[in-house]
C-alpha cells in the first residue's frame, strides 16, 4: 500500500493545493505549550491543515494535552521510519494515521502497541471494519477516518446517473473510462468480485482471482486512461474528455459544488470504502495520552465534526451520529460498501502485480 496510501496522499495534497496550500513534510507544529503532549502523524496537506485548524485545538482545550502534529510522507516511507525508529527506541510520532496495508505490515513486527478498548468510551460504536486486529484479537489500530472511491461521471455526457458498477462494462462506453492504474489502489478486483461473483470470497484462491481478472479484462476496450495522476483524470472528467470512471467521492463533490458537471454515484453494489487507523508506536511512552486521544476522536460529535470540516466518512455507527441525512449522504452511504481485501496486498503482492500487468494494464 504503499501504493494506495501514496494515491491518498497525493489526493489530499491536491486538495490542499486548492485550499490552504501544501504543508511541508515532517515539519511539526505545536498548538501551544502544555505539560502533557503527544506527537500525532497525519497525512500531509489537506488532512494536516484541517486537523490543525478544526480538530486538534478542541482536543487540547478539553484535555490540556498539546498536540504536535507531524505531516506524514507516503505510507511505506513513514512505516519504514517508524520501524527504524522503534528499533532504536524512538518514535517520530506517538500516534500515526496509517493505511490498512501499512497496519498489516506493521503487525508483522509488532510495531503497534495494543489499544486497550476498555478505555475507549464509544468502543462499541466503532464499525467492525475499522478495528485493525492482531491474529490473537488484540486491537492494533482504531479507525481514524474513512473515504469512498465511487463511480463518477460527467453529467453532460451522462444525463442519467449509472446505478451499477456493471455499467462500466457496457460496450457503449468504449474508450470512455478512467480507472486507477494499480491493483492495490483501484480495488477493481473487489468491485468485479462483488458485482459479478457474489462477493469477494472468490478472491481467496489464485484460481478465483484469475477468474475475476478474466472478467475484468473485458473492460480493457472501454478504458481510455489507467491513471496514476489523479489531477489528470479529474481535469479530464470535468471537461468530459474522459466522461466516466472511478474517483474519490469527496473530491468529486467539491468539484460539483464548484459548478463542474460531475457527479459521484454510490452504485447498488456499494462504493469502495478505504480508511486509515490511529496506530500507537511500541516505542512511544505516551500510552495514556494516546488512549485519551483515541477516546476523544471516536466520540460521535468528533466524528460528525470531521465529516463536516474534513469531509471524511465516519467510522462509527450511523445512529449515534448527529449528522442530518443530507450531511451523512455528502460523505457516506447506507449501501453496504465494498471493503478492500487488504490481506491480498501483503500476502500476494508480487504475484498480483505480475498478473495485473500481464492481464489487465499491460
Amino acid at each position: 500500500m504503499i501504493k494506495d496510501t501514496r494515491s491518498t496522499f497525493s489526493r489530499r495534497s491536491f486538495l490542499a493545493a486548492s485550499t490552504a496550500g501544501v504543508s511541508m513534510l515532517a515539519m511539526p507544529s505545536v498548538l501551544r505549550a502544555q505539560d502533557r503532549s503527544i506527537k500525532v502523524g497525519v497525512y500531509g496537506g489537506y488532512f494536516k491543515d484541517s486537523f490543525d485548524k478544526h480538530i486538534f485545538p478542541k482536543f487540547t482545550e478539553e484535555t490540556g494535552i498539546a498536540v504536535e502534529s507531524v505531516a506524514e510522507p507516503t505510507g511505506e516511507a513513514w512505516l519504514v521510519q517508524l520501524e527504524q525508529a522503534a528499533r532504536a527506541g524512538a518514535a517520530p510520532a506517538d500516534l500515526s494515521m496509517m493505511s490498512q496495508v501499512a497496519m498489516l505490515k506493521g503487525q508483522s513486527t509488532e510495531l503497534w502497541a495494543p489499544i486497550d478498548m476498555s478505555k475507549i468510551t464509544n468502543a462499541g460504536d466503532v464499525l467492525p471494519q475499522f478495528l485493525n486486529k492482531y491474529p490473537d484479537d488484540r486491537v492494533a489500530g482504531v479507525g481514524a477516518v474513512a473515504w469512498y472511491i465511487n463511480l463518477v461521471s460527467n453529467t453532460e455526457a451522462y444525463p442519467e446517473a449509472p446505478e451499477s458498477w456493471a455499467f462500466i462494462w457496457d460496450p457503449a462506453n468504449e474508450g470512455k473510462l478512467g480507472l486507477l492504474a494499480l491493483v492495490s489502489n483501484s480495488f477493481l478486483l473487489e468491485v468485479t468480485a462483488k458485482t459479478f461473483f457474489g462477493g469477494t470470497g472468490i478472491l481467496d484462491t489464485e484460481e478465483g482471482i484469475l477468474k475475476v481478472m478474466d472478467k475484468l479484462a473485458e473492460l480493457k476496450p472501454n478504458v481510455q486512461l489507467w491513471y496514476r495522476d489523479e489531477a489528470q483524470f479529474e481535469q479530464a472528467l470535468k471537461s468530459g474528455e474522459i466522461p466516466m470512471g472511478q474517483y474519490y467521492h469527496d473530491v468529486t463533490g467539491l468539484a460539483a459544488a464548484d459548478g463542474f458537471p460531475v457527479r459521484s454515484t454510490f452504485p447498488k453494489e456499494g462504493g469502495i470504502l478505504d480508511s486509515g487507523c490511529w496506530a500507537l508506536s511500541r516505542a512511544s511512552d505516551k500510552v495514556d495520552e494516546a488512549h485519551v486521544f483515541i477516546d476523544f476522536m471516536t466520540r460521535p460529535e468528533m466524528q460528525s465534526l470531521m465529516s463536516l470540516k474534513v469531509g471524511t466518512a465516519p467510522t462509527l455507527k450511523r445512529d449515534v451520529l448527529a449528522l442530518t441525512d443530507e450531511e451523512f449522504a455528502s460523505v457516506s452511504s447506507s449501501i453496504d460498501p465494498i471493503i478492500p481485501r487488504y490481506d491480498l496486498y501483503t500476502s500476494k503482492a508480487d504475484w498480483l502485480n505480475q498478473k495485473w500487468t500481464e492481464l489487465i494494464v499491460g
